[in-house]
């Protein structure tokens, strides 16, 4: 387990602090990530990256010249927040466009995608590469679709040398995409790994076994298998990954992992058995790697990942590069930048308000006062529900994003916001303070229904059922999820389409709230049969049926909430 704590709650924010002190030659903090601190020319294409904490040396570890120019930073296992992407890609510009890569995880799909979209409206041209590089999370014909683990590194190394060599922002991503393509990952767990003060590990491996197909945010195995010798282990990573072996293809850029709590000694013996059998298939290793580069915290395990090099990515892969934890080639001449972190959360402002608007705003301050409260109580069971195919931290998510997103509306309530600005306010804290893809859709959710709201006028029956509709609609169109696929929407839905249908009859809002809640519950527990179709519970669809979505628990939890409040 994590031994060195202060409070959970700040584990990864200091820990950024701390690297970036010790690491001034390379990065400088900014609020939710890092960026490079030596001086970068105008007109480079910025190649930013990033994903949840606990995967170092991902993903701050990778700054550096000829690597990444920028890198965010979530909360442990956490997709960064929307606000936090743009915020770091703001201070990375340079006005060549950026390049986003991240693993192709739901909330890292949502929040980055979000986020391109609002620096795109402020005239910054960004594109977008997801890592899919593990083999165990989809088939082959659907390779686009599976989940990135340790292919990061490799796919962002050939990124940040295409960059550094002055290539445009089309041709960056063209040559990322396509280092994508030819990536193939395959890792096995010993034991699991825990969060920053849990007792417990996010899923356990029986004593003798190891876990097959593992995910890098505490997601157990598909299959576990007895435990095997180094040249029998060796052979079933090579075996996996060799499979979808493009044809012709023999030069290969290759990286043994180790996933936090492996040693080194035990990868080099390894090394030695999978070489033998790489080479044995007619492999040619070009600079083959061989330690930590994609972590899970204290995981104990180990992943093969296999770069099948052309002519165009083979110079990419050994081109120089100089970052915290990896250096290639000849060193860079490099100069510190007098850095100056753009605009970044300046106290902010309310325009005028009604009193009657001002009246809703602090009931609504009391409905986030009385959620707060029921997750804090809720978080162990939500997180178990969710452990059963997940990482786990959903309870400790949605605690974490409604306590902010509480402090935010009190906050604005207090300098004299109407009920519009003061929900706008908290769903943007609860994005930016829980992350990953419970805090997007939650953020989301808020500010969508916030629309439905005025500053001028109070707040009626009407505008609350107006604002459900809206916040689904909007989850539904840009979280991609529908009934059916065993998210949040399957209580969120048939809670919506009952709270209309009430209160077309005529139903007063209490009770219309009141019964659409009860519906919500019993759709939520009706997802438990279902397989999941979206988002890291997919490719342990097995381990999730029987078991109800936490999302969906969750959203069906705090409907109850609020019918006891009306």
């Amino acid at each position: 387990m994590t031994k060195i704590v202060d409070d959970p709650e700040t584990f990864a924010s200091s820990a950024l602090a701390g690297f970036s002190r010790i690491y001034q030659g390379h990065v400088r903090l900014v609020k939710g990530g890092v960026v490079r601190s030596t001086r970068v020319p105008n007109g480079k294409v910025s190649v930013v990256v990033g994903g949840g904490s606990g995967h170092y040396p991902a993903f701050a570890g990778y700054v550096g010249p000829g690597m990444a120019d920028a890198a965010v930073a979530g909360e442990i296992f956490a997709s960064p927040s929307t606000a936090a992407v743009a915020r770091v890609c703001r201070n990375a510009s340079h006005g060549g466009g950026i390049l986003l890569g991240f693993g192709n995880y739901a909330g890292d799909v949502l929040n980055f995608g979000v986020a391109a979209e609002r620096l795109r409206a402020e005239g910054i041209d960004v594109r977008i590469v997801t890592v899919t590089d593990d083999v165990a999370s989809g088939p082959a014909d659907r390779h686009r679709q599976r989940r990135g683990i340790a292919g990061d590194f490799v796919v962002f190394k050939v990124a940040g040398a295409a960059a550094e060599a002055g290539l445009g922002l089309d041709e960056v991503e063209r040559l990322t995409w396509h280092a994508n393509d030819r990536t193939f990952s395959f890792g096995v767990a010993f034991g699991g790994c825990t969060l920053p003060g849990s007792k417990e590990p996010l899923f356990t491996v029986p004593r003798g076994m190891m876990a097959l197909g593992l995910g890098i945010h505490g997601e157990p195995g598909i299959r576990d298998t007895e435990i095997a010798t180094a040249t029998d282990l060796a052979k079933l990573l090579v075996d996996t990954v060799l499979k979808e072996r493009p044809d012709g293809a023999r030069r290969a850029g290759v990286v043994l992992n180790g996933l936090g709590a492996t040693k080194y000694e035990e990868l080099f013996v390894l090394w030695g058995a999978v070489e033998t059998l790489l080479e044995a298939e007619g492999v040619e290793l070009v600079a083959p790697e061989c330690g930590e580069y994609v972590t899970s915290l204290d995981m104990q395990g180990c992943s093969l990942t296999v770069m099948w090099l052309d002519a165009e990515l083979e110079p990419l892969w050994l081109a120089p590069c100089d970052t915290p934890v990896f250096r290639r080639g000849a060193s860079f001449a490099t100069e510190p930048t007098d850095f100056m972190a753009g605009p970044d959360d300046a106290e902010r402002s309310f325009g005028p308000s009604s009193d009657a608007s001002r009246k809703g705003a602090a009931c609504l301050s009391g409905v986030l006062d009385a959620i707060v409260e029921t997750l804090t109580k809720a978080e162990a069971e939500l997180g178990r529900i969710d452990a059963f195919a997940g990482d786990g931290d959903h309870g400790q998510g949605m605690r974490r994003g409604a306590t902010a997103a509480r402090e935010a509306i009190r906050s604005a309530a207090s300098k004299g916001a109407g009920a519009r600005s003061a929900l706008a306010a908290a769903g943007d804290a609860w994005a930016d303070r829980a992350g990953g893809t419970s805090g997007a859709i939650w953020g989301l959710l808020l500010r969508s229904w916030s629309s439905a709201f005025s500053d001028d006028v109070a707040v009626d029956d009407a505008q609350v059922v107006r604002g459900a509709r809206l916040a689904l609609d909007d989850v539904m169109r840009l979280g991609g999820a529908r009934p059916g696929d065993k998210t949040l929407v399957d209580s969120f839905a048939p809670f919506v389409e009952a709270l209309e249908t009430a209160t077309a009859d005529g139903a007063m809002l209490s009770r219309a709230w009141s019964s659409a809640s009860e519906v919500s519950e019993a759709a939520a527990q009706a997802t438990a049969p279902l397989r999941p179709r979206l988002g890291r519970a997919r490719p342990l669809a097995d381990r999730s049926v029987g078991h109800p979505d936490a999302g969906a628990t969750s959203l069906a939890l705090i409907a109850r909430t609020i019918a006891g409040l009306l």
